[in-house]
């Protein structure tokens, strides 16, 4: 038992002093290889706790050897952008005047529910209030307001405004969220209706249709740089 301590206590301060060494990050904003040598220190520091029989240099030797290979690749990305944007990767614009981009949004692997929470994580609620959204290489998202729409506190300026609420999605990607025009004592035939008197062509060729609580559309089409808001 007191092996066990001893083997637990030393590998704990070298995987802390070594973690130490590469740098601090928080976990959401490590990069892909990051993550990669910090789930391979855990799992290396525990064998040796684990297994009394095996030498305490089995963990040691590649925890150090990590830290080295963390320590050469931060250099060589210090001087070469190229070995940096290879490991990486680049910022992918998600977002840009409001408009979501949809051939990124499917590279990117994300649905509308991860850039609506997001959006509302970072205090908007409308996606063309925002200028930009940028998904970082650490998986991140910076969102960037337009200028009119930053977020300025309404007391501040003494501005008195209802409530928002929380848009609703009524359609997406060939989806209708029957429970919420339920909700609005709506069907599909009024969204149908709704959107031909509005000149838009059938749901099939549209990505999204969101309502906000001033009855706002916001509307894109599919494969289209075409989006648009409509107050009903």
């Amino acid at each position: 038992m007191l092996i066990t301590f001893i083997r637990t206590a030393i590998l704990y301060f070298i995987v802390i002093i070594s973690i130490r060494l590469m740098g601090k990050r928080q976990i959401g904003e490590l990069q892909p290889y990051e993550l990669v040598i910090t789930l391979m220190l855990s799992d290396l520091a525990s064998l040796p706790m684990q297994d009394t029989r095996l030498p305490l240099l089995l963990g040691i030797v590649p925890i150090i050897t990590l830290l080295f290979v963390k320590i050469i690749i931060s250099e060589i990305q210090q001087h070469s952008r190229l070995f940096e944007k290879l490991l990486d990767g680049t910022p992918s614009i998600i977002i840009s005047d409001g408009e979501i981009n949809l051939e990124m949004m499917k590279k990117q692997r994300l649905t509308m529910n991860d850039i609506l929470e997001e959006l509302r994580s970072a205090g908007y609620l409308d996606i063309s209030d925002i200028q930009y959204a940028i998904i970082e290489t650490n998986g991140t998202i910076s969102i960037i307001p337009k200028s009119a729409c930053d977020n300025v506190k309404r007391k501040d300026l003494k501005i008195k405004e209802s409530e928002s609420k929380i848009p609703i999605v009524l359609f997406e990607d060939g989806r209708l969220n029957k429970k919420a025009l339920q909700g609005m004592n709506k069907d599909e035939k009024w969204l149908d209706e709704k959107l031909k008197s509005l000149n838009y062509p059938p749901r099939d060729k549209l990505f999204l249709v969101m309502m906000d609580s001033n009855g706002k559309l916001f509307i894109q089409r599919k494969n289209q740089k075409d989006k648009e808001d409509i107050i009903l």
